[in-house]
């Protein structure tokens, strides 16, 4: 009988305690708690629930509270469809807020068409190839072609292209996060109107007898594809192509006509 009350009594009166306990808590819980806006939940319900990190936040529950708060820029979540941006900006009282999708692109082609200034063997990552001289490529602006970007790509939306050996974007994938963007140490990689045609495959900002000494198909700067665009939509901009997307209208005569083809389609 002893024996069998040493074993009762410590259980019934640990768990007396943890009523006790689970009671405050709950009563606590009830008196403690701090309301949260219904629009919160409103403007988390329009995000796109990628969680993906790309706006700077752990996720779009956080997300959402900082938009309440007025701490982020709606423009920050880039997979979040246009329409339901407008939704989040109602919610917020905005008026007048416009959005376009966009998706990313890789401002580089050269990958085995541009010069090596070494033989890279270490760790296969654009990061790490990037502590050593900045790099394996003789191109400062040059895409290395070793995966950083696939890596952190969550969709699959970025590879290398077998022809070039340079990253490549696949559209109908991206969700435009920004996690390519973010990881890319040569920062080339950069992100257009998904409505948009063409893009500069080129970063190199030399002026052109440099850029020929160090790849194939780097933008030269020319002048041809500004000499022949029909609305002013491409500009040289420090030795480099640049594209006025608000302009463009998808004529591809800059592609046509350039002799480096490094204004590629989306």
């Amino acid at each position: 009988m002893e024996i069998v009350l040493s074993i009762v009594v410590p259980i019934l009166i640990i768990s007396a305690f943890a009523a006790v306990f689970a009671f405050c808590l709950s009563y606590l819980g009830d008196r403690l708690a701090v309301e949260r806006d219904p629009r919160i939940d409103d403007i988390e319900r329009n995000l796109s629930g990628a969680n993906c990190g790309g706006c700077g936040y752990a996720g779009c529950s956080q997300f959402a509270e900082a938009l309440f708060k007025g701490e982020a820029d709606i423009s920050r979540c880039n997979p979040t469809p246009p329409e339901n941006k407008k939704n989040i900006a109602k919610i917020l009282g905005m008026s007048g807020f416009e959005s376009e999708a966009t998706v990313a692109v890789v401002h580089c082609a050269g990958g085995n068409r541009a010069l090596d200034k070494y033989d890279y063997q270490g760790f296969g990552d654009c990061k790490s190839a990037q502590i050593l001289a900045g790099g394996s490529k003789a191109c400062e602006y040059g895409c290395m072609g070793l995966c950083s970007c696939v890596s952190a790509c969550q969709n699959s939306a970025v590879a290398i292209c077998k022809d070039t050996g340079a990253s490549k974007v696949d559209r109908e994938n991206c969700t435009s996060c920004g996690r390519c963007v973010s990881a890319c140490p040569k920062k080339i990689i950069g992100r257009i109107p998904k409505s948009a045609k063409v893009y500069i495959a080129c970063s190199n900002t030399t002026k052109g007898k440099e850029v020929m000494s160090v790849c194939k198909v780097g933008c030269i700067g020319c002048g041809k594809c500004e000499r022949s665009c029909p609305t002013g939509a491409i500009r040289l901009n420090n030795n480099l192509a640049a594209i006025d997307y608000s302009k463009c209208i998808g004529c591809m005569k800059c592609a046509e006509g350039c002799p480096r083809k490094c204004i590629l389609t989306v």
